[in-house]
């Protein structure tokens, strides 16, 4: 039988399993709708932040920058799209004025025609851009080319070609259209990288080595610039399916042409733009959008720098041993 002092002790260990449940309930419901709340808020802001910015893009003719211009637009922005290939931005922009936004008040798009691999380009059309609004809100760097070759068989000129689209392109742009930002205090600069820009892989040398630099220029920049409380943004994606590799340079600085397996299983570039409309939106100063094992790469090249070594290194092999075969 059961005593009554253990009956007694059982009552109040039910009653205290009671009252604790109580009180847990609402506080765990307290917790939830105040984070629901600061969720709400962000995205609020957010969508505050994009509406009715004057924002660039470069390379809106195809790929991510093409979809960046699609969920910008819907977003309510105020759009310059720059690029080489004029026709292309002009069907963009028909696109565009032909999407039923009813969400927010969109914009009639601007265009801008240059090429970033030419410096002298590069001024005429700052001057252009800063005459469609008066001002830049959002600065995004997007245009690229892409490389494929081994570092011996490539001459200088194609690691300057890779350079100059890559990286002075969009840095001279950046300088050119910071007096602006600088005067007003206001300016958001993304720098669209790789994660190439983090680790490097082989037979992607001047890719990855203007990647590289373009991490370093705008992580200075970031600094230098919070002074003036301008933003500075670098977006590092893993593998999008797009056209990049289609498009890019070999060693000879002819065209590449092939679709490469990982940038045929890639996310879609709509995804990704998104998350760049994410990231744009909430400030953010350093983001990854790549999967896990790109991102696991990162950190096994900083701590364990041998064994990342040793996996490259077999990576090359292979590769070689294919293309050979």
């Amino acid at each position: 039988m059961v005593s009554a002092a253990t009956r007694k002790n059982l009552l109040k260990v039910r009653v205290m399993d009671f009252i604790t449940s109580i009180a847990i309930l609402p506080l765990l419901f307290g917790c939830v709708g105040i984070f629901s709340l600061f969720k709400l808020l962000q995205y609020m802001r957010m969508k505050a932040y994009i509406r009715n910015a004057v924002v660039i893009i470069t390379g809106a003719t195809s790929g991510l920058g093409r979809e960046c211009a699609r969920v910008f637009f819907a977003a309510g922005a105020k759009l310059v799209l720059c690029g080489r290939n004029r026709e292309a931005l002009e069907e963009l922009t028909r696109e565009l004025a032909a999407s039923r936004v009813t969400e927010v008040q969109t914009h009639k798009p601007y265009i801008v025609t240059f090429d970033l691999a030419d410096p002298g380009a590069i001024v005429a059309a700052t001057s252009e851009i800063l005459q469609c609004f008066g001002y830049v809100d959002v600065l995004i760097n997007n245009a690229g080319i892409s490389y494929r070759g081994a570092i011996i068989d490539t001459s200088t000129d194609v690691d300057k070609r890779v350079m100059e689209t890559n990286y002075f392109g969009p840095v001279a742009l950046t300088k050119a259209l910071l007096p602006s930002m600088i005067k007003r205090r206001h300016g958001h600069i993304v720098a669209i990288s790789s994660i190439q820009g983090k680790i490097s892989i082989p037979f992607r040398s001047a890719y990855s080595a203007s990647k590289h630099a373009t991490q370093a220029f705008f992580d200075c920049l970031r600094a230098e610039m919070e002074q003036y409380e301008i933003e500075v943004t670098v977006i590092s994606p893993g593998y999008i399916h797009t056209n990049l590799s289609l498009n890019a340079i070999t060693a000879d600085g002819s065209k590449y042409g092939v679709m490469d397996k990982t940038t045929a299983q890639g996310r879609r570039p709509m995804d990704v733009a998104r998350d760049v409309l994410a990231v744009v939106g909430k400030k953010k100063k350093d983001v990854i959008l790549a999967d896990l094992l790109p991102s696991l790469a990162i950190y096994l090249r900083t701590l364990a720098p041998g064994l990342f070594f040793s996996l490259m290194a077999s990576r090359a092999r292979k590769e070689q041993k294919s293309k050979n075969s």
